[in-house]
């Protein structure tokens, strides 16, 4: 996401709480931050969803996601990936015309293809495992998100793997910060109060 890069390491807020910077201002931010970046997610829906949600933010803000986050909820049926693999072309016209998300074609088509290659993996263990699969070893210890490379050898193994398995718009770098996002990676800065939040 970009916001998740810069010099700043922990800013304390008007509530007098240490979070990283790109939490400190923005409300709806900051309430992400602190109740759920870097909290292990699981689940199919869940994680279908973080993964749409990624995809979307490519080459916009996070804020802005955010902020669309229950439209984007409403148009895609709470991620159930059964309905999604569902849709229609008429479907995908539909929410061309929906403001309550980010209105991109492909990135709505990616949407239906990634939830129709959700059903394929139930056979093979499931969405959940197979992310969870490729959790690193390790986690950096950021002093600020400049810190923090924007891929590592698992976000490119796991982008290559899904993308064998159909999915689109995964590359490691948005495998990167969806392991961040998910809890795989704590990427919380030092003196953040949510450091550790992982809880490994």
């Amino acid at each position: 996401m970009d916001e998740l890069t810069g010099t700043a390491g922990a800013v304390i807020g008007e509530d007098g709480i240490a979070r990283c910077a790109w939490a400190a201002s923005d409300a709806t931010s900051r309430e992400y931050h602190d109740r759920e970046w870097g909290v292990p997610v699981h689940g199919e829906s869940e994680l279908l969803e973080r993964i749409t949600l990624e995809a979307f933010q490519s080459g916009l803000s996070w804020l802005t996601i955010l902020r669309k986050r229950n439209g984007f909820r409403a148009a895609f049926d709470g991620f159930d990936a059964d309905a999604i693999a569902a849709f229609t072309n008429a479907d995908v016209e539909r929410l061309m015309d929906d403001a309550g998300i980010v209105r991109n074609r492909k990135k709505i088509e990616a949407t239906r293809s990634n939830a129709r290659a959700t059903l394929a993996l139930r056979t093979a263990g499931g969405l959940d495992a197979l992310l969870w699969s490729f959790k690193p070893p390790s986690a950096p210890a950021p002093s600020t998100m400049a810190d923090l490379p924007t891929q590592n050898a698992e976000s490119k193994a796991l982008a290559a793997e899904l993308r064998r398995r159909g999915f689109v718009f995964v590359g490691p770098t948005t495998m990167y910060a969806l392991m961040q996002a998910v809890g795989m990676i704590d990427a919380h800065v030092a003196g953040c109060h949510r450091r550790g939040c992982t809880g490994g």
